[in-house]
């Protein structure tokens, strides 16, 4: 009986097997649907859209973006967490749902391990410091000095919780010694708006939606958060330059499917995006945009996500920031 109970089994898994391989060899049959937890009009949602129609071709199917958006990221994210695992509904993530949140709201709608299943890093894009142009600190050294002069009176804007804009303020905190207050926006066109206007002194945005604003003098760029210099606004310095050693904030943008979507499925999403990612008319519409391409495997993709969640749960701890 046990012989015969073991030789079901063996022939159920074999089968399962071969009904996975079957699935992934006929994939896609039917539009994919990309779910962005972010509105249109941002850095995440151009750099979607620039992949889309190159993947449709190579499918033969609609890729459809979806701009889901609220609570921090969260509902387009746990959609994506209750989906199907058959390859037809991904997650082009952003870097707060899936490696910050966890540390910043008491719980969370998904689990960003368990949930989801790495498939490849698309970009990474930098942010820059930007004051409205009537604050008198021309550089980072003076608004430091500016802060410690008005502890707790000056603004920065954020597109939420768990945003590199969020975290940004809060890692200048940490290595300034100084407390500017965060005004979070549902919108972060809103908050470039309000930055340009002053109802906010500073705000750590998207380069892609900042570097025009820097250029035409509306806002006033003291520094960029990447390691190097953007080529779009060559003269501004890097945050380590401007004598903050340590202070690195890149926000990143990747795809995720469902948990228990079936790895041949997995492997074909990533092999045709890497493809599309370093073609050369993608690398450059990519770099036009401040976004550094990605392009890995899956487990390299798990394996930054990991690292970036615990450098940012060091962050956050520091702070004390927490969620309202």
């Amino acid at each position: 009986m046990k012989q015969q109970w073991f030789n079901a089994f063996v022939v159920v898994c074999i089968a399962a097997g071969v009904n996975a391989d079957a699935h992934a060899q006929t994939w896609p049959v039917k539009p994919v649907r990309f779910i962005l937890p972010a509105p249109a009009g941002s850095a995440p949602d151009f750099l979607s859209r620039t992949l889309a129609p190159r993947l449709s071709e190579i499918w033969g199917q609609p890729v459809v973006i979806d701009n889901i958006v609220g609570a921090s990221g969260h509902i387009g994210t746990e959609r994506v967490a209750r989906a199907a695992p058959d390859g037809y509904t991904i997650l082009f993530n952003t870097i707060g749902p899936i490696a910050v949140n966890i540390n910043l709201f008491d719980k969370l709608p998904f689990d960003p391990v368990k949930d989801f299943a790495p498939i490849t890093l698309v970009a990474l894009t930098p942010n820059i410091l930007c004051l409205h142009p009537s604050l008198p600190a021309k550089n980072v050294k003076e608004l430091i000095a500016l802060a410690k002069k008005n502890p707790g009176k000056m603004l920065y804007g954020s597109a939420g919780a768990g945003t590199t804009q969020h975290l940004s303020g809060e890692l200048f905190n940490v290595l300034a010694g100084v407390k500017l207050i965060q005004v979070p926006y549902k919108s972060s066109a809103q908050m470039t708006i309000d930055a340009m206007g002053g109802q906010v002194d500073l705000i750590f945005h998207n380069a892609p939606v900042v570097q025009p604003h820097v250029r035409s003098g509306k806002l006033r760029g003291l520094a960029v958060t990447s390691v190097r210099r953007l080529a779009g606004v060559p003269d501004l310095p890097t945050m380590i330059e401007a004598g903050m050693p340590g202070f690195e904030v890149t926000a990143w943008f990747g795809l995720m499917a469902p948990a228990g979507t079936p790895p041949a499925v997995i492997a074909r999403i990533n092999a045709d995006t890497v493809r599309v990612i370093n073609t050369a008319d993608v690398k450059e519409r990519f770099m036009t945009q401040a976004a550094e391409p990605g392009g890995n495997k899956p487990e390299e993709f798990a394996a930054f996500i990991q690292a970036e969640t615990a450098k940012w749960a060091k962050v956050i701890k520091a702070s004390g920031a927490k969620a309202d």
